[in-house]
Parts: structure tokens; sequence; C-alpha cells
């Protein structure tokens, strides 16, 4: 991996980016460069490369693999990259073009096709190609390469990492959608984007399993050898079945690599992945090194690791501790190069959710679009600080597209997810305790994260969150919460806040049509009032609630709120609801914002006992299910209730939480009010089989014990 920086149309361009050459030297130590577009120089470090004239200069520096060929690169087009394009060769063959290396390959390329056929491209990248009045910026469609921007009508800049620039003092910057390619003419200072299509899962595949089999076998094997290089490598080791099928393939192929497993070190319980790693390890005949620090040494760890990747989530940060004290054993090693398992759990259904969802492959669709934000960039980050090029082959490109079209039940039984990796393995010669073991997730089977509660509570903090801030006092990101009145949104937003997210402002859509596909409507009359209490800002848009169209309109409200409020995502309140969910995240990828739904396929029932177990006042405005009458409105929701919406459950099948439209909630308080609200005066109203609460008159109250 390498990184990349630009600074278009501003005086102090050359001076900005050899500041971040010198910020971006763990990404590339083999050499740097600077092009004005014209004159390109390179060195070995920043401090030796002299200025040059401009008010555009775009940089590179140099994490060399195979060969050491720094950029920027000319030719009819000026490239910077951080790229791995496995099937240059091939390319260079098929379009007859001299390179020697994948970077030149990718700049005539591009100087051929410009960005008509990134399609064709095998591999990984990030790069900025500027050609005439135009710089053109992509990634590839996973998003394994990163890059940010940011971009205020007067001057443009990009770069790997968000730190970079805003060190820089750059505003709103952004992570580039990898399914968006942006073009920005240096002379108009307009800014376009080009959407690029993603993976589907349809057609699903026809043959035998047996065929299906063979085929996924096949590719595994392919996208794993295809990005082992020419000398050492490391492997991040667990002993589940990912890192165990990478290690037996890597030995098969003779392979000099090293396995590292990283644990918490401790006296009492022993992390859940030592052992079997140890095993799996013994059983391979790997060269496996363990490492283990103790609790006391984790805060100076975390002093590093939570700045380097620019965020204090609890699970980012305990999987990141597992990762980077790999990465670190790996360095001293004098490896360049680590494979990770990340991305198996995807496409081959591994997750939880895959288990709850009515259409697992497009649960794993969807979970794909979000890895970039959820673990790419964290693991990009901590190798690099390791001068470490990352390598995951679960997530080739030939081998996702074929593995989201395979039958969905291959990929899950009763009990285990991931059978059709699980039964390759155990025919590729991974014992069957070993190819069905069941693990933690990293965090958990390390026991970093139970380290990080103890030192929280050590240190009199009333979370991990709460502790994690203090190593990075920033918020991780600005969001919009699309807000209904009720539990569902409101408790969403509280998750996000307490994973040290900034609530920039609630976006609330107000329908004239009572049966919207898309929004509540009950309640949302009092939702400038809940805004007060909770002293978030709030953008209010009508719609006439006609489907389909009712989602421009939403578009509209959440482009407001990036524009007004900046943010960079959205927090949904979705439980199960995929056509609420696909939709929003359709408009959010429109937007280049990222989609958080923390309550997604959580259990109804344990969603309603956290909402009352966090002191929610909630009552319901809207009955609507056989079991349900005009009783349950306007009083405040108890245990009591939840146990009779459990045994209607049971009996008739009513949603415990009411996804199934049943009824319609209205918070009244919660931690994130500041004041409660008080209803003064209501009154219900019964129609046909249904019943509703018709507000009149609310208030704050003054005093609130939150």
């Amino acid at each position: 991996m390498c990184g990349i920086i630009g600074i278009v149309g501003k005086e102090k361009a050359k001076q900005e980016v050899k500041e971040a050459l010198a910020l971006l030297q763990n990404r590339g130590k083999d050499a740097c460069g600077l092009t004005n577009g014209t004159e390109i120089i390179t060195a070995k470090s920043s401090n030796e490369l002299h200025t040059l004239s401009g008010n555009t200069i775009l940089g590179h520096t140099l994490h060399a693999v195979v060969g050491n060929s720094p950029q920027p690169l000319k030719g009819e087009g000026t490239l910077v990259a951080n790229c791995e394009i496995y099937n240059w060769k091939e390319l260079a063959e098929k379009y007859q073009l001299e390179a020697t290396n994948d970077a030149e390959l990718l700049l005539k390329f591009l100087d051929k096709f410009y960005t008509n056929k990134l399609n064709e491209l095998d591999g990984v990248y990030a790069f900025a190609y500027w050609k005439g009045n135009t710089i053109a910026l992509a990634r590839d469609l996973i998003g394994v390469k990163p890059l940010h921007f940011s971009w205020n009508k007067d001057t443009f800049a990009f770069s790997s990492e968000a730190k970079v620039l805003e060190s820089l003092n750059y505003l709103d910057i952004q992570e580039l959608n990898p399914r968006t390619i942006l073009y920005y003419d240096t002379q108009a200072k307009t800014l376009k984007k080009e959407e690029q299509g993603f993976f589907t899962t349809k057609p699903e595949h026809s043959q035998e399993k047996e065929e299906i089999k063979l085929k996924t076998k096949e590719l595994l094997d392919s996208a794993i050898q295809k990005r082992i290089p020419e000398k050492q490598v490391a492997l991040l080791f667990s002993g589940g079945i990912d890192s165990t099928f990478i290690a037996k393939t890597l030995k098969e192929k003779g392979v000099d690599f090293t396995a590292y497993t990283a644990v918490l070190d401790t006296e009492h319980a022993e992390p859940a992945d030592l052992a079997p790693a140890i095993k799996v390890a013994e059983e391979l005949k790997l060269n496996h090194k363990i490492i283990k620090i103790k609790q006391e040494e984790i805060p100076q760890y975390l002093k590093h690791i939570v700045p380097l990747i620019e965020d204090s989530n609890v699970v980012k940060v305990g999987v990141a501790l597992t990762f980077y004290l790999a990465a670190q054993a790996a360095k001293k090693d004098g490896n360049k190069v680590i494979f990770s398992g990340l991305g198996s759990e995807e496409i081959f259904a591994g997750y939880q959710r895959h288990r709850q969802a009515n259409h697992i492959n497009e649960e794993c669709l969807a979970g794909l679009r979000k890895i970039y934000e959820r673990d790419l960039y964290r693991d990009d980050v901590l190798t690099m600080d390791n001068n470490l090029e990352l390598r995951l082959p679960f997530l080739d490109k030939e081998l996702v597209e074929y593995a989201l079209k395979i039958p969905e039940q291959y990929k899950l039984n009763e009990d285990f997810g991931k059978v059709i990796l699980r039964e390759i393995a155990e025919e590729k010669g991974i014992s069957k305790e070993f190819a069905w073991r069941k693990k933690k997730a990293a965090q958990y089977g390390s026991r970093f994260d139970s380290a990080i509660q103890k030192l929280a509570k050590q240190n009199d903090f009333s979370s991990k969150s709460a502790y994690l801030r203090t190593f990075y006092p920033k918020h991780n990101l600005k969001l919009g919460v699309l807000f209904s009145s009720g539990k569902d949104s409101t408790r969403a937003a509280q998750i996000m806040k307490e994973q040290n997210y900034q609530l920039a402002c609630l976006i609330t859509m107000k329908s004239k049509n009572p049966f919207s596909y898309m929004f509540q409507t009950a309640g949302t009359e009092l939702t400038d009032l809940q805004a007060e209490a909770m002293d978030i800002p709030i953008i209010t848009q009508t719609t006439m609630g006609n489907k389909e169209e009712e989602l421009e309109d939403l578009k509209k409200a959440i482009q407001k709120a990036k524009e007004h409020y900046n943010i960079g995502g959205i927090v949904t309140g979705a439980l199960f609801s995929r056509y609420q969910r696909d939709r929003i995240e359709a408009i959010a990828e429109s937007l280049n914002l990222k989609v958080f739904s923390p309550l997604w396929h959580k259990s109804q029932l344990q969603h309603m006992q956290e909402v009352l177990s966090n002191n929610y006042k909630i009552i319901l405005t809207v009955v609507a299910a056989e079991g349900l009458n005009k009783d349950w409105l306007n009083k405040v929701i108890t245990q009591e209730d939840v146990n009779k919406l459990e045994q209607l459950n049971k009996d008739l099948g009513v949603n415990i939480a009411g996804e199934g439209g049943e009824f319609e909630s209205l918070t009244l308080n919660c931690p994130l009010f500041k004041k409660e609200i008080k209803i003064e005066e209501a009154e219900i109203v019964e129609d046909n089989n249904s019943a509703y609460l018709k507000i009149k008159k609310a208030t704050l109250l003054e005093n609130n014990n939150h």
C-alpha cells in the first residue's frame, strides 16, 4: 500500500503536499514524489524533495512490494495511485500496453480508456488521474484502498487518510464512496460524480452443489495465489476457519510465512482463541508466534491506536488491538505483506444477522456495501502504520461476484454459517474439529474487550465508550437521525451517541398519507418538541406519502441536513424492514453518506427490554392489531405490558416491537432528553379495527432527572 495526496488550486499547495507526505511516510518508506502536472521529482524521503511551482500539486509515498518504481507517473495524463492490480500483465497483453508493473499499466490503461473500463481491473486501488483540466478520483468497488476528499468551492484536496487533511485544516472531509467516481474541474472549480454499479445476487447459480463447491474452491485458491508476493509474508491468525483456510493454502503452496496471534496475558480465564490457534498451528506445522500483553499495558497502545484509526467505537478498537499487535510483530520480523481473513463472514454468511435475514444473499450484499466504513479503513491504517501491505483474499472481485450468487441453503444450516467454506476446508484436509469450530469475534476471543471493560471500571467511567473517548475526544462522525418520534429511532440515536458519534440533527418526514410505506405519521406532530427536549436541531420535510415518490422528498431532507450540518452519515431505527433500509441506503449512497442501523435484526423482545432498562418513557399512539385495543393508548409502557406483548406474539403472532405495523410509539423521555414531555390534552379516536391518539396539547417539564 502507498499514500497519495493532492492539493488543488491553492497558493500553499506545494508546502501542504510536502507536509502531507511527511505525515503519510508510514504508508510508504521506499520513495516519495511530487508533480505539478508537468515536472516530476522523486526522492527517498519528503525532506529531500525540492518544491515545485504551481497551485496544484499531487504527491505520493511508495511502499514497494515488488520492484521499486516511484510515483507520480506521467503519460498522456498524470497518475498517483495506491494499487495492487493482479491482472495487469493480462491487460497489458490484451490491449498491447507496455508496462513493467501494475501502476504503469494503470496509467496507460487510463490514458487509453480514461475511467470507462475500470470494471476490467482485478485488484484493489485508489487513484487520482489528472488530464487537462480534470482530476478523476476513484477506488475499487469494495473500498479496500482508502481515499478522502474535501471541497469548499475554492479549493479541492484529497488524501489516503482523513487525518492528513484534518491536520492541514481542511473542513467537511468525506470518505469517497467506493461506488462513486469524482471529477474535479480545476478551472471551473466544479465537482461532478459518476456512480458505478455494484455486485448483484441474481441470478442464483443453478448448478449442482458439488459443481458450485468445485468452482468456489478454484476461486478461493486463485484469490490467495494472486496475492502471494515473492518474499516472506505474515498471517493474522485466530485459529478460526477463515485464517486456518488461508494458512492451509499458503502451506500447500510452499509459501514462507508466519502466523501471528495476539491475546491478553491473563492468569485467569484463558482467551478463547489461544488454545485453538495453538492446536491448529501444531496440526498444520505452522511457524506460529503468540503476542501477549497485560491489561496494564493496554492504555499505552490505546493512546496510539485510537487516534490512528480516528475512531473510538468499542468494537473497532477491540478488533484494532488484536490486529495492531500482530502487525507490529510482523513488522519486526521483516515482513512487508500480511494476510487477513476479513470478508469471509460477508460473502459466506457468517454473522448472526445473516441467520435472521429473510434474504441471506441480499444481507451479504448489504454488509459488503458497508465494509469499507466498518472495517477496511481501520485495518488499512493499522497495517500501514507498521509498513505492511494488507492482502484480503476473501474480498477478491471474482470470488465475491460468484459467492453472492451461491444458493443460500449452501451457506447456512441449522447450526452453522459459512457451511460451503467449512465443507471445502474439510475436503482440503483441515480436520473437522477446526473446519467446524464456532469462533467468537476477535475482540472477545482475545479478551481485549474484557480488558477494556475492566480498565473503564477501574478508572471510574460509566462505559467502555466513555473510557475510549478520552483517547479520541473528537466525535467519530457527524450524523443525521431519521427521526419518527418513536422508540426505535430514539433508541438508535442513543446507541450511536454512546458510541461517540455526534448527533448533528434530526430529520423528520411528515407524511400526509397515514398509510405511507416509508414513514410513521402518528406522533410526528411532537417531533419539534422532542428536538427541543434533546437540544438537537431538526429538519422537517413534508411529503404527500405516495409510494416511491416520497423517497425524493426524503432525499431532499437528507440533502438539506448534509448542506446545513455537514453530516457524514445517517442513523435509522430499522429492525427488520428491508423495504425501508434498502431505499434509505440507496439515497445515502447517492449523497456519499454512510448509514448506521444499530438495531438491525436485534431481537424485538431484547430491543423492548433495552428500551425499558434505559429508562425510556414511551406511550402507544396507534394500535391496529388483534389483541390490542384503545386501552393501550396514552399509557406508559411497562415490563408488564412487554410481557403481554410477548404472549400476544405467541398466541397471535403480534410483533413485540410493532414491526408489522401493529402499533406506533411516542417517546416522552429517555437518556437523550434534557426535559420530559408531558401530554396535557389528548383524545382517543376509534376507527374500525384500529384506534389512535390525537394529541391536542403537550409541553416540556422544566425538571428532568436525567
